[in-house]
């Protein structure tokens, strides 16, 4: 304690020197080994070898820009369609849950009990062609007759809002169950009705909640290949398909697979940063 004392200044630097270290050792390290494979040119005799090779950068955006923009095409139906069917089961349970709150929790984690790779094909069955979703939606004229869901864009955005659903609806409960329902009532004592005072009371409040869960599902949705691959076709894949690929397929091009591995990760920063500049960064650390 003594030292501590004596070295104050050093003090914070001291406390985040362990957290620092990992971010370098599992973040910085494996970044920068990233960055110069990505330069690298691939031979079919000699392998890889570093050449500065920017062209695998440009290659990728040309070769695979589909591939990019239905990633960023899914995983944003994904976030939206999981904020929309959280909010209102967070607002339940942070308002009307009582005693059953815990319960009402565990029931949305209750599938990460549950390997993600199994959750997925669980999916798989629930789709297919001649399950029940099917049938239902086939009796009910949504689908024509001997059509399907499973193989389609649609199956693959289902699949990615079901398995990062619970990333959407935690940080929601967090934030409204923190809401003071005093403030609610005043705006009722106001004249208020309740859904303007929804609106401008508690949604408000809220905020901090919706970007953080947006976040925790938009960014990790941007990079999946399960979805796609189990419940998708070759023309639903995503960029981490082709990523996937390229790294342990029959015909490895790590080059290629670091230059979109750098590109995946480079889009998605300025996407949050653009969001965290559109909604204001103390909504981040509200």
């Amino acid at each position: 304690m003594g030292f501590f004392h004596r070295n104050r200044g050093a003090t914070p630097y001291l406390l985040l020197s362990p957290g620092m270290l990992w971010l370098a050792l599992f973040f910085l390290i494996p970044l920068g080994y990233l960055v110069d494979q990505s330069l690298q040119s691939q031979s079919t005799f000699f392998g890889a070898h570093f050449t500065w090779d920017w062209g695998n950068y440009w290659d990728a955006i040309k070769g695979y820009r589909g591939e990019f923009e239905r990633s960023f095409i899914y995983a944003g139906l994904a976030t939206v369609i999981a904020l929309v069917a959280s909010y209102p089961v967070a607002y339940w349970i942070a308002f009307r849950g009582g005693r059953w709150k815990n319960l009402l929790l565990l029931c949305i984690v209750a599938p990460f009990f549950v390997t993600y790779l199994l959750r997925t094909l669980a999916w798989e069955t629930i789709l297919a062609d001649h399950g029940f979703v099917v049938r239902l939606l086939t009796d009910m004229h949504l689908i024509a007759p001997g059509g399907r869901i499973l193989a389609t864009g649609t199956a693959v955005v289902a699949g990615i809002t079901y398995n990062y659903l619970p990333f959407m609806a935690l940080p929601l409960y967090v934030s409204l169950e923190q809401i003071d329902p005093t403030l609610i009532e005043a705006a009722g004592d106001l004249y208020a009705s309740k859904w303007r005072a929804f609106l401008q009371v508690t949604f408000p409040l809220s905020l901090p909640g919706v970007v953080a869960g947006t976040l925790l599902t938009f960014i990790p949705a941007a990079g999946d290949f399960i979805n796609a691959q189990l419940l998708g076709s070759p023309t639903t894949h995503m960029i981490g398909n082709v990523i996937e690929a390229k790294y342990v397929g029959g015909f490895p091009d790590y080059p290629s697979a670091a230059a979109m591995s750098f590109i995946l990760m480079a889009i998605i920063l300025t996407l949050v940063l653009l969001y965290a500049r559109a909604v204001g960064t103390e909504k981040l650390t509200g």
